[in-house]
């Protein structure tokens, strides 16, 4: 039964990203939308679905989720993106500062998809590109970031240009302690 809600869940997170994609009610699209969530799912469900099958199906979850995606992330982006384009405009490369930085998190989120969530927001704002996700000696997590000028040598400063505001919205979304610091 574990298998079919997995498979299930994962089918219909498919299928509304394909109709996202898509955007058409045009029947022979939706079949084929529903064919390859069908293949999509039964191939990587069982590498998605850890724990429960309906986990992000949790309304207040998906409006944390949209909020995020909506006003969290693309400020960030287009704070990134508006970063990038002066470094590009200006053509002083020679001035710039690129080198990997070790980012600790602030010890909310600790699952799996939070974690993700947290390194993947990073490397698809422009400037950054998250190589690992790792624990410190503590079991925090931290994050090995690329960082194409590096502004802030400091880790924990440097962290809250990176990821702050990110990081606090996705674990709000993944139902994370609210605490600095989160028990085990």
């Amino acid at each position: 039964m574990k298998k079919i809600s997995a498979w299930l869940s994962t089918f219909i997170l498919c299928f509304l990203f394909w109709e996202l994609l898509v955007w058409s009610a045009n029947p022979r699209e939706l079949l084929l939308g529903a064919l390859v969530s069908a293949g999509a799912a039964a191939l990587s469900s069982r590498f998605l679905i850890h724990e429960s099958a309906w986990y992000l199906y949790n309304p207040v979850r998906l409006l944390l989720l949209l909020i995020y995606c909506l006003f969290v992330f693309m400020r960030e982006l287009i704070a990134a993106n508006n970063q990038m384009a002066k470094i590009v405009l200006s053509g002083h490369y020679d001035r710039l500062s690129p080198g990997v930085i070790r980012v600790p998190g602030d010890g909310r989120i600790r699952s799996e998809y939070g974690l993700a969530m947290v390194a993947n927001s990073i490397t698809l704002t422009p400037g950054t590109i998250t190589m690992d996700v790792a624990e410190d000696d503590q079991g925090n997590p931290v994050y090995y970031v690329q960082w194409i000028d590096v502004a802030e040598t400091d880790r924990g400063k440097a962290g809250e240009i990176i990821k702050g505001r990110m990081e606090r919205a996705i674990a709000r979304i993944w139902g994370e302690k609210p605490g600095k610091e989160a028990d085990r």
